[in-house]
């Protein structure tokens, strides 16, 4: 699967995709970091790219309907330091093993991931 990261996330991320087997880039790497949510969204749509953020306004259905893009990951944690932020992404990759992220919101959180479609 092809994600893109947003630049509130360490850029380690994109290291754990790519170990998992996905193609990972960053919004920091793109040279787009600071860019309105309207176009990193768009740029999600322009590279068949899903996104995983810590930007709980991508949750918003209303204005980035999960149907629309190649996946929406939006991390909803108690804490946000780098070591947490890796063993919660950790434990999604799992999930990718499982559940389609295609057309889909995935809320994560330590304990769960609730899915939207």
């Amino acid at each position: 699967m092809r994600f893109k990261v947003d630049e509130n996330l360490p850029n380690e991320v994109a290291r754990l995709l790519a170990e998992a087997g996905h193609d990972a880039s960053t919004v920091l790497e793109e040279g787009i970091g600071g860019a309105p949510d309207e176009e990193i969204a768009w740029r999600c749509l322009d590279e068949e790219r899903a996104l995983i953020t810590l930007d709980v306004g991508f949750a918003d259905i209303r204005l980035y309907p999960p149907e629309k893009y190649l996946g929406l990951v939006v991390l909803r944690l108690e804490r946000q330091d780098k070591g947490h932020v890796l063993h919660v992404i950790s434990r999604m990759l799992g999930a990718l093993d499982i559940e389609d992220l295609r057309g889909r919101l995935w809320i994560v959180d330590e304990k769960r991931i609730r899915i939207r479609e």
